[in-house]
């Protein structure tokens, strides 16, 4: 199951008692917003797409939306997104537990800048349930990710901007 998966990843950093689990869904953005009693937008939603060497995550706020020619532009290529199919074979999470964390070997996680918007924010972790708050240098430290980029649109700026 991917969650234990991401609590083995956070046990390894003495954090896996950070990580929340629910009894009711937080599959998506509303759910979860709901389940942690927070805006929306602190949800850190991660994105699935193929990209030229496999999957790639983005991981954004949760009201933003991928912006078109911006993707194009810094990808190279249109967005397409992973079938939900493919999700868990391409990622290693399920839909609705995608998480920049404990992701198969290769796949590339991105930050989009919308994140910084906030102090803290909350991805899933690995299952439909379950959630963690992190600062954003943690977001940073924890999913490897391989750059900060400006692909999203239509989100609230809140927190620190």
């Amino acid at each position: 199951m991917a969650i234990e998966n991401v609590k083995t990843y956070f046990k390894k950093y003495g954090m896996e008692e950070r990580i929340r689990e629910f009894d009711v869904s937080s599959a998506t953005v509303e759910l979860a917003a709901h389940a942690l009693h927070c805006e929306p937008q602190r949800i850190a939603k991660t994105l699935s797409f193929m990209g030229d060497e496999g999957a790639v995550l983005i991981v954004a706020v949760g009201d933003a939306k991928i912006d078109n020619p911006k993707y194009k532009a810094t990808f190279q290529k249109k967005a397409k997104m992973l079938l939900p199919e493919e999700v868990e074979t391409l990622v290693g999470h399920a839909v609705g537990g995608v998480c920049p964390f404990a992701v198969k070997e290769g796949v590339r996680v991105y930050l989009d800048i919308s994140l910084k918007c906030f102090d803290t924010v909350f991805p899933v972790c690995g299952s439909s349930n379950s959630a963690i708050e992190l600062t954003i240098p943690e977001l940073e430290k924890y999913s490897s990710f391989v750059e900060w980029i400006d692909v999203c649109k239509g989100y609230e700026r809140g927190g620190q901007a």
